[in-house]
């Protein structure tokens, strides 16, 4: 897992008790490809808000690469996924430490909005 962004910029005063935190993630995948291998990169995006304010843009990237002749099923790429979630998850456990962010925790997964049948096939 490959952080490519973490841009947090601390508000200048915040209040737990009336203000709240917001946060998205999103997910995406593109194809990898070379003479013989073949794979996916996943991508995470987070952004945390307090109001109309983004106080942390999170971004991670994993790859996975497998022989052109491997086939994947939806069980196996699911379990990429998963275990690329659990890695960008972990970065953020270990660097939101020091920030407003560390009561903080991501939003799980949520494994029945990805589109599992559109990304097999960047895996033929």
């Amino acid at each position: 897992m490959v952080v490519s962004e973490w841009h947090y910029h601390a508000p200048a005063a915040f209040d737990s008790s009336t203000e709240k935190i917001r946060s998205a993630t999103s997910f995406d995948v593109m194809r990898k490809r070379a003479l013989d291998k073949k794979g996916i990169a996943c991508r995470f995006s987070c952004n945390f808000v307090i109001g109309n304010t983004t106080i942390l843009k999170y971004v991670a990237e994993d790859s996975y690469v497998i022989d052109l002749a491997d086939v994947v099923d939806k069980n196996e790429l699911l379990r990429m996924i998963r275990n690329s979630y659990a890695k960008f998850k972990e970065k953020f456990d270990m660097r939101k430490l020091g920030t407003i962010l560390q009561d903080t925790t991501l939003v799980p997964l949520k494994e029945q909005d990805i589109d599992l049948d559109a990304i097999l096939p960047l895996l033929i």
